[in-house]
């Protein structure tokens, strides 16, 4: 992490820990920090394209990635490298609000998979592609996270799991879920991203002890496990944004009815069935 990154977090949490202690924990000295800080006030050379990128966010409800802020100022006659774009975002806390990631730091031994899904989103039978993520639902109380499971042979969700906080037991809980409700015959592959979650040692054993192959998606590339991130944006869109949610309860009874729907009721364009009568239809 660079030196930049650690003073940011160090400026952030200054009013809830020591400014000695965090210097410590990020091995940086305390007089390069506030030297960051002298800097900080100096007016940047690219200011003037985060009020204009700032702009830009106030206009569209601050969901558009760095791809679509590029597309705006390019309408308005602004002609950036995209990356710089991204890079001034990044700097003035102007990234999107959607389906944002929370990164966390660990010193132990990380466990990392190679992507053998690779992109291959079609299945010939179910339990034998499982995708996985975690997303988060606002409510009045504060967030919500919401981990899933979707079977990429019929695109159903065969287990999900709610909780507060977004833990390395919620996924877990997940997958037992899902070993619990499905019966697996064959190899079965469960591709995600490299969240903490995927990557600890407890997710490295519960796979083994099912026989589960874990897949995951190359760093950068949100694409590899599009199917997961793409059911999130549906039960938004056509469930959660419609309504505001006040209580974790509330938010939980709704997706558990949702979900019911998707699965049951939801006619897919692709094969004009729901992913129930398309389950079906391998068993028979």
């Amino acid at each position: 992490m660079k030196p930049t990154i650690k003073y940011q977090v160090i400026f952030k949490h200054k009013d809830k820990y020591r400014i000695s202690q965090m210097c410590k924990f990020f091995n940086v000295s305390r007089s390069g920090y506030y030297a960051y800080l002298k800097r900080k006030d100096i007016p940047a050379k690219d200011l003037p394209l985060a009020e204009k990128i700032r702009e830009c966010q106030e206009q569209n409800h601050r969901i558009y990635g760095y791809r679509r802020v590029h597309i705006w100022l390019e309408k308005q006659g602004i002609y950036r490298n995209p990356k710089t774009v991204l890079k001034v975002m990044q700097k003035y806390n102007l990234l999107s609000v959607v389906r944002r990631k929370k990164f966390h730091y660990c010193s132990q031994y990380l466990h990392k998979y190679p992507n053998s899904l690779n992109r291959e989103f079609t299945s010939e039978r179910p339990n034998q592609k499982w995708v996985t993520d975690i997303s988060y639902i606002k409510t009045a109380q504060g967030f919500l996270y919401l981990s899933v499971i979707r079977d990429l042979y019929d695109n159903s969700i065969v287990a999900y799991k709610t909780a507060k906080q977004q833990s390395v037991k919620l996924v877990l809980d997940t997958i037992k879920e899902a070993k619990k409700r499905e019966k697996v015959t064959g190899r079965l592959v469960l591709h995600s991203d490299q969240g903490f979650q995927y990557t600890s040692h407890q997710y490295y054993c519960l796979t083994k002890e099912y026989g589960i192959s874990p897949s995951m998606s190359r760093r950068g590339n949100p694409y590899d496990n599009a199917l997961a991130e793409n059911f999130f944006s549906i039960l938004k869109t056509e469930c959660i944004y419609r309504v505001k949610l006040q209580t974790y309860e509330e938010a939980s009874l709704l997706i558990g009815q949702y979900i019911h729907f998707y699965n049951n009721y939801r006619i897919q364009t692709k094969t004009k069935l729901t992913p129930f009568e398309k389950r079906c239809q391998f068993v028979a």
